[in-house]
């Protein structure tokens, strides 16, 4: 395994308050299960993606204790160059997706801010929503190719590490795959948090439900109902 794979799979690549609250995911036998997978398929002939230095991004770019919000995503978008360990978002430079271009028409008929030129969602993360696909990796061309390996473990993890915080947190779950990774949360009757659903922004379900769902605003109104300072959702031209 070279450097680079080594350094893929280990707590020290998670920012320090992530790496603490899920160090004992990575002395489980799924996980040593998942590194050996992950290596060998970075020595196949196929692309994997993210890069190994971006697969944590998520983690990177939202401390634990800055989580406001909780956007959940499925696995990471499957093209060249796309994907950089943020649900939904590509880096700066690359073509926007559908349903990203989906979520900015919803940003733009909720808040009224114009469409960016562009699809990096970093500025969100820094702010404090944390952009957490349930499956890390993905093979080239080839969507949920890594669907079963473990990462669903561990990102149960991260969602039950983050339901037990002190601070009430928005979880966004929009479609239906993200509904039943929360499940958890939706039968839950008394919680904290604010848990808001919607059909998926894919053009092929946009229209049943998710443009018109304002949850960009109903988020800032409950963290400012709470104390905490909302969410500039707007992203730079």
């Amino acid at each position: 395994m070279d450097k680079n794979q080594q350094h893929l799979l280990l707590p020290p690549q998670l920012e320090p308050s992530w790496g603490l609250a899920l160090q004992g995911e990575f002395q489980k036998p799924y996980m040593e299960a998942l590194k050996t997978f992950i290596a060998k398929e970075r020595t196949g002939p196929i692309p994997i993606f993210p890069p190994p230095q971006d697969v944590f991004n998520a983690f990177a770019f939202t401390p634990i204790d800055k989580v406001k919000v909780v956007i959940v995503g499925q696995d990471p978008y499957h093209g060249i160059g796309q994907a950089h360990g943020l649900c939904f978002s590509v880096q700066e430079g690359v073509a926007v997706p559908p349903s990203l271009q989906n979520i900015f028409k919803e940003l733009k008929g909720d808040l009224g801010f114009t469409i960016p030129n562009h699809g990096s969602l970093t500025a969100w993360a820094k702010q404090g929503v944390l952009l957490l696909n349930t499956i890390l990796t993905v093979r080239q061309a080839s969507p949920m190719s890594h669907r079963g390996q473990g990462w669903e473990n561990f990102t149960d993890e991260v969602i039950k590490v983050l339901f037990t915080q002190k601070n009430p947190l928005v979880f966004l779950l929009w479609g239906k795959p993200a509904q039943q990774k929360c499940g958890h949360l939706l039968a839950l009757q008394a919680h904290h948090h604010l848990v808001l659903t919607a059909p998926h922004p894919s053009p092929f379900s946009a229209y049943q439900g998710f443009f018109g769902c304002r949850h960009f605003s109903k988020a800032n109104q409950f963290l400012i109902q709470h104390g905490q300072d909302p969410i500039d959702w707007k992203l730079q031209l």
